[in-house]
């Protein structure tokens, strides 16, 4: 049987000891979307450490296999969910597609990669979930060209009230193996992080837009 805690703290702890993670809430990243935010996330670097791409690649699986049982094509979301979305297609046996961001600018035009069938239970892949925006076009890909998406996975999600609610309105299910509440409660319990520093990284997933302006 799944366990979702003792999952959620084993990946963080995998994340911070790779530096798949990092935390820094005394000297902020910038985001792209303009954010000043205490944590950089980029799960592609677990693709380097076997151990690691095995644990993930075989949560993500047993996730599946136990809540979306009926589901007969993975997808991966463009770019960093396609490998991902490979490893558990091949360990659940099951057919593997992606969905591109945007449709491709020559040849066929396609914006869904690999062969698929109209009616097809679809669980998406992805690796991390912020707004959950690009994620969920990946979704509305997949039903307009016919399929049935009855869920999404991914290795790590932040908690955004915004994405939340965008997975609800989209009525998608979305389980992702580790959580940024998980990932605080493990950095201070493996001391990458201090006493002092935890209310403060709990200040911006309340509000990251205007937090350290």
């Amino acid at each position: 049987m799944f366990n979702t805690r003792e999952t959620s703290l084993k990946v963080a702890e995998f994340l911070l000891q790779i530096k798949a993670i990092k935390l820094q809430p005394q000297k902020p990243f910038t985001w792209a979307s303009g954010w000043n935010s205490p944590i950089y996330c980029d799960n592609r670097i677990t693709l380097s450490y076997p151990p690691v791409r095995t644990y993930i690649r075989q949560r993500l699986a047993e996730v599946i296999h136990e809540e979306f049982a009926s589901a007969n094509l993975i997808a991966g979301v463009a770019t960093a969910g396609i490998p991902q979305g490979v490893l558990v297609a091949q360990e659940l046996g099951l057919p593997f597609a992606y969905v591109r961001s945007a449709p491709k600018d020559h040849g066929m035009n396609n914006m869904i990669e690999g062969e698929m069938k109209e009616g097809q239970k679809v669980v998406v892949v992805e690796d991390l979930i912020s707004t959950g925006n690009s994620s969920l076009k990946a979704v509305e890909a997949l039903r307009a060209a016919g399929c049935e998406v009855i869920g999404m996975v991914s290795i790590f999600t932040y908690g955004f009230d915004v994405a939340n609610q965008n997975f609800k309105n989209a009525n998608c299910k979305l389980i992702s193996l580790s959580n940024y509440d998980d990932l605080i409660d493990q950095a201070l319990e493996s001391s990458f992080i201090n006493a002092n520093d935890v209310e403060l990284l709990k200040s911006w997933r309340a509000d990251p837009a205007k937090w350290n302006k």
